[in-house]
């Protein structure tokens, strides 16, 4: 029977599920998943950077800040064609979803103009689309939803009382109410997290306890573990314990039942047994890199492989109709 919704949890209980010995919290995390999911089916997406570096936020995590350096290099945003090639290489291999990113801390206008005919012009080819742009007005979100965007991503990244400690450029205020115009245009959420940053295990708890308690819970839960970029302000700090990721997989699960939970960032460097048990653990996302695009396919091939070992299949999605304008789909076809 499917678990009960809800959007009061409070700090207390979050820590407890996290504090629960390990096979239990496991257990408890697996019913949830099997209740709401099928078990054995994961979302593939893929994401693009559609717009890389110069960033002027200073967020401690990221290496597309113009402030630090880190060895990328600003570039334009891309051509549709140019976009379009590459989600149709996504969905050749595999991919259900196409994400695409935009090194910006809130796009103008004309930005947004250039990124709806992207999205019109991705779906057109079949695909679920998403976008992460930063900050969006009212306006701006309803545009994306004309265009034929499904997910909008928007992280909350740590706690509230974390935050202060990684970004000082943009307000926790800000990040909720991008969510609150993104859930105005009937734009599904995908909203997440960074664990690893040298939060405690209770500004964990408070990262996925704010999740949890949004007006409503985000359609797709990515959980990122730190990926360590010389020349960032988080390079160093101490690894996160594997155990204690998979913890967090599973309170998302048990606090969110009917999200789709995504094992994203920092997915290279973990092994088959590790992924394994944060599939178990109620995640039932992941990206395939956008190496899949440029070296011939090797990371895709290793998550076919471990995806044969484990008895998965990528989950099958439903792809809303969008308003594609005639020009745009011939660009499409072109392309």
């Amino acid at each position: 029977m499917p678990a009960a919704i809800h959007h009061d949890w409070t700090r207390a209980e979050v820590e407890a599920l996290f504090a629960l010995p390990f096979n239990d919290l496991l257990f408890q995390a697996q019913t949830v998943h099997r209740a709401n999911h099928d078990p054995n089916a994961v979302q593939v997406s893929t994401l693009l950077s559609i717009k890389t570096g110069g960033c002027p936020e200073d967020c401690a995590y990221c290496p597309q800040a113009a402030r630090y350096a880190t060895g990328v290099k600003a570039e334009k945003l891309m051509s549709v064609e140019a976009v379009v090639a590459r989600a149709q290489a996504a969905k050749d291999a595999g991919a259900s979803r196409f994400c695409m990113g935009a090194a910006w801390r809130s796009p103008k206008d004309r930005d947004v103009e250039k990124v709806a005919d992207i999205v019109s012009a991705v779906k057109a080819l079949g695909l679920q689309t998403c976008a992460t742009l930063g900050m969006l007005t009212q306006p701006q979100a309803n545009r994306l939803k004309t265009a034929g965007l499904d997910f909008y991503n928007h992280n909350l990244d740590t706690a509230p009382e974390f935050y202060g400690e990684v970004i000082h450029t943009r307000e926790y205020q800000d990040r909720l109410d991008t969510l609150e115009c993104v859930r105005e245009a009937g734009l599904k959420t995908c909203c997440g997290g960074i664990v690893g940053m040298g939060e405690s295990r209770a500004q964990r708890a408070g990262l996925l306890q704010t999740l949890a308690n949004l007006p409503e819970h985000p359609e797709s839960v990515p959980i990122n573990q730190l990926v360590q970029v010389p020349g960032t302000p988080l390079a160093g700090t101490e690894a996160l314990d594997p155990f204690e990721f998979v913890r967090s997989i599973a309170v998302a699960r048990i606090l969110m039942p009917e999200s789709v939970v995504r094992l994203s960032a920092g997915r290279e460097s973990m092994d088959d047994a590790l992924q394994a048990l944060c599939f178990a653990a109620g995640a039932n996302s992941i990206f395939y890199g956008e190496k899949l695009l440029t070296t011939g396919n090797p990371d895709v091939e290793h998550d076919r492989r471990l995806f044969e070992r484990l008895g998965l299949k990528p989950l099958e999605v439903e792809i809303e109709p969008g308003t594609v304008h005639a020009d745009i789909v011939e660009r499409a076809d072109a392309a």
